[in-house]
């Protein structure tokens, strides 16, 4: 395949308040400056906040789309940080369950934008609705989010197991969120594995953690992305090394 192959990779969760679209935006952002073209897809329909996380007002999100015509390429949004996000809208119950038909219209749509990419980053919505499966179904690669607890770990589970048992899925990376140290985060990943290997016959891939950092709230309330506000914070240093390994994940797939 040729070096212009892109990576569509969602970023999901069990459950919510993970950090989950904070750590689409950073990464979508940290892509971004090292020089790749990457597109954001706030797909959180009925609850969408990356917008809000970035201090942006677009005049159009998916909801026109779906309701009143509006193509792609006019609600795609640029972003003063090098990156697109395609926004959705919160508060609209219309959103929360897309027809097939939309899906098939969504796909499309996005399908005309991946020669232009190097990355495209789906900010699901968390738990196991039909969207959420949908758009987990639709990536190449799966990234799940998980914080350190019992909850949050069956929750992951409960994500994997469905998307394995309905649709086959058994590709899936994992980030450890908000963690004290590395010996937290590894210990949280080997539970999920374990659980995954033992009931499942399948074993998710480790591709970092970030820590926790006083720096990341700050920066949400700024309505900057971490990298921007704190770019040397443990957390801002954390999400790099992610960006990289998401690099060589990228170019393992173009040799296919």
């Amino acid at each position: 395949m040729s070096g212009t192959f892109p990576l569509v990779f969602s970023v999901t969760s069990g459950k919510g308040g993970v950090g989950k679209t904070n750590l689409s935006v950073n990464l979508a952002l940290c892509l971004a400056q090292l020089n790749k073209r990457v597109a954001l897809i706030d797909a959180d329909l009925g609850l969408a906040n990356v917008d809000v996380l970035l201090g942006l007002t677009p005049q159009k999100n998916l909801f026109h789309l779906f309701h009143e015509g509006a193509t792609l390429r006019e609600i795609l949004f640029p972003t003063p940080y090098g990156f697109d996000i395609l926004p959705a809208s919160s508060g609209m119950s219309e959103m929360l369950t897309l027809s097939t038909g939309q899906k098939l219209e969504l796909l499309e749509a996005v399908g005309e934008l991946e020669d232009e990419l190097d990355y495209l980053i789906v900010d699901t919505g968390a738990g196991i609705s039909d969207n959420v499966l949908y758009f987990n179904m639709a990536v190449q690669e799966r990234l799940v989010v998980l914080p350190p607890g019992p909850t949050s770990l069956t929750d992951a589970y409960a994500l994997i197991k469905v998307l394995n048992n309905r649709f086959g899925m058994r590709d899936f990376m994992v980030m450890v969120n908000q963690a004290s140290s590395a010996k937290e985060a590894q210990g949280a990943f080997e539970k999920l594995n374990g659980a995954c290997r033992h009931f499942l016959h399948l074993e998710p891939v480790l591709l970092g953690h970030v820590r926790m950092d006083k720096k990341l709230p700050e920066a949400v309330c700024r309505q900057q992305p971490l990298l921007r506000y704190a770019p040397g914070s443990p957390a801002a240093q954390d999400i790099q090394a992610m960006a990289a390994r998401l690099q060589r994940v990228r170019l393992s797939m173009a040799d296919w």
